[in-house]
């Protein structure tokens, strides 16, 4: 991570999948990716039966469905809404936890106390609040990170069919094309509109709008 130079440089919000390096880096604001998370959520209910791991889906799918309809009209939550859901999802993690208690500990056994997955999850979930809700607190945050795995699929595509790059020049070139149809297509161009401007010597560079200070 270091070598690629993103994350020692990046100052925006990044959505993860709680991989413990990332959040090395504090120069950043963490969001983890609740698309992970309804994943994790669905595989306790289903191997254990938790209801309140279902409970945990619907809830973070409503929070979901309640910010897309907001951002229509405003770009945040009234406080008291968000004490709302806040609220709601403690009552949830305690609902867990009483089902899940801390794993006794072995008499003369050295080390970390193995847990069940539903406790770590659980745990995961009750530290990381506001990594969770970071789309509820900032409707410019995403739900997920899915926009980035679509973004480097194309990279492992390519890694399948060819057995990776043959050099570091072609390999740069890819990622430049690649990088420039992600961002025409994320700024709503037609991407061969795009492709053609870029031949034509006129290739398109987005607006960057920048903020003063306060």
């Amino acid at each position: 991570m270091e070598s690629a130079g993103i994350l020692p440089r990046f100052k925006g919000t990044a959505v993860h999948d709680h991989w413990t390096p990332y959040f090395t880096y504090e120069n950043v604001t963490h969001s983890l990716c609740n698309a992970h998370i309804l994943r994790d959520l669905a595989y306790i209910y289903e191997q254990y039966g938790h209801e309140w791991a279902e409970k945990m889906i619907n809830f973070l799918l409503n929070v979901k469905s309640e910010v897309d309809q907001a951002r229509l009209y405003v770009d945040q939550f009234h406080f008291s809404q968000i004490a709302m859901f806040e609220d709601q999802y403690g009552e949830i993690i305690m609902e867990g936890l009483k089902r899940n208690p801390p794993p006794p500990r072995v008499p003369g056994k050295r080390g970390r106390v193995k847990q069940s997955d539903p406790k770590n999850l659980l745990d995961r979930l009750n530290k990381y609040v506001g990594c969770v809700f970071a789309f509820m607190y900032d409707f410019r945050v995403p739900f997920e990170n899915n926009q980035a795995e679509r973004d480097v699929r194309m990279m492992k595509v390519k890694q399948k069919v060819s057995s990776t790059f043959r050099t570091i020049e072609g390999a740069e070139r890819f990622c430049a094309i690649r990088g420039y149809i992600s961002t025409a297509r994320k700024n709503g161009c037609r991407v061969l509109d795009a492709i053609q401007d870029a031949f034509m010597g006129k290739p398109f560079i987005p607006t960057v709008y920048l903020t003063k200070e306060p």
